[in-house]
């Protein structure tokens, strides 16, 4: 017999669906910031509402070309403000975001739209409309294909394809569309399919962990004590939103707690993002760890005798503060001191002066890297999940 707290959904603010919290979530906080995004080299900024309208925008576009309650819409893009938009726009609608990872071939994108069974396909660019173009044979579930960014694309006409400010217009003119998205969004149930992750495919074809809107509230519940949010806090979003980690994250986390997510350019500008935003919080696997800690081992190995010496008097001094514990009157005064004269300098050199909490998950890391970071100042802990 099932227990009354096996039956009983979380309630987060009184909501028992993630789309009910984050429509209450995006009214209520208005033209606060939920996202910043670089636009030819400046960072701009994107408020709740922004997030909402555009968001219901594309639910109500989607309701009104076919989406049905409970289907699945895939979503192939790298991190930007769009992905977020179209996966709440989604899920909104009563449909379920099912991510593909950029890197996935032709063939793979072809698996996952029919093994999902995919009623629209959402692609960021010419480079991965070109992969829809190759196998768009044999994806026959589809009905229309989005693309977010038009350049490269002026001249293309295709019927299956539509770009993404058409699908805001599509939706803008609706006349009820308010009250169409709010209507969909009060259907939604804790048991209801928030998403669809793919595990890697490493036992044979990836499968389709179906995650519902119960074991997402559970788990923003159940994190709350160990993994503290703020109202106030920068995060930076750079992992593929279509794992399990960068969407709680990014996407769960910052509905139920507000944080502004500042979306890296690219892979490749990671550290320059993160050197600019200054994260208070930062979520990452051990090989980009294992990067900065390489990149600082290098900078001390090229710094001059004096220079390496200081170097390990202070990690030894943050050795012994933060991760021996030994708390003296004197260690005190020589972790300051070394804090002040070396340490601070590091944290900032590698965008960590504000950081609050490192995250390391996805992967093993070696104990010995987490107590390096430990004693650098930078607090950093290891998580471990199933999708």
């Amino acid at each position: 017999m099932m227990t009354a707290t096996e039956t009983t959904p979380t309630l987060l603010h009184g909501c028992d669906t993630v789309v009910k919290l984050w429509r209450q979530q995006c009214l209520e906080r208005g033209e606060r910031i939920a996202h910043r995004e670089k636009d030819l080299g400046i960072w701009q900024s994107y408020s709740w509402r922004d997030y909402y309208e555009h968001a219901r925008a594309i639910g109500v576009a989607l309701l009104s070309m076919g989406l049905e309650r409970g289907q699945p819409v895939s979503i192939l893009s790298e991190d930007n403000k769009e992905w977020l938009y179209c996966d709440l726009g989604i899920a909104g609608a009563g449909g379920i975001s099912n991510g593909v990872y950029t890197t996935d071939s032709a063939e793979q994108l072809a698996y996952l739209v029919n093994d999902s069974g995919s009623a629209f396909l959402f692609v960021e660019n010419d480079e991965q409309l070109d992969k829809y173009l190759t196998v768009r044979d044999q994806v026959p579930t589809l009905k229309k294909v989005i693309v977010f960014d038009r350049k490269g694309l002026r001249d293309f006409q295709d019927p299956m394809v539509m770009f993404l400010d058409e699908l805001y217009e599509l939706g803008n003119g609706i006349a009820d569309a308010e009250q169409q998205f709010s209507a969909s969004i009060e259907q939604s149930r804790p048991d209801d399919i928030r998403m669809l992750i793919y595990t890697s495919g490493t036992t044979g074809a990836p499968k389709g962990a179906m995650i519902s809107h119960r074991n997402v509230l559970f788990q923003l519940a159940a994190g709350e004590a160990l993994l503290e949010a703020r109202e106030e806090d920068e995060q930076l979003c750079f992992l593929p939103l279509c794992h399990i980690l960068e969407r709680l994250v990014s996407v769960e986390v910052p509905i139920y707690k507000g944080c502004t997510v500042n979306f890296a350019e690219s892979p490749e500008t990671v550290f320059e993002n993160l050197r600019e935003v200054s994260p208070n919080t930062f979520a990452a696997v051990p090989r980009l760890w294992e990067k900065i800690y390489s990149s600082l081992m290098t900078l001390r190995d090229e710094a001059t005798g004096f220079g390496r010496w200081c170097f390990d008097r202070a990690l030894a001094a943050g050795q012994a503060w933060h991760c021996e514990k030994q708390r003296s009157p004197l260690n005190a005064l020589r972790y300051h001191f070394w804090n002040l004269l070396v340490l601070r300098n590091v944290r900032d050199l590698i965008g960590m002066a504000r950081l609050r909490r490192g995250t390391t998950g996805a992967a093993p890391i070696s104990p010995d890297q987490i107590r390096w970071f430990q004693a650098l100042g930078v607090p950093l802990y290891e998580g471990y999940g199933m999708t």
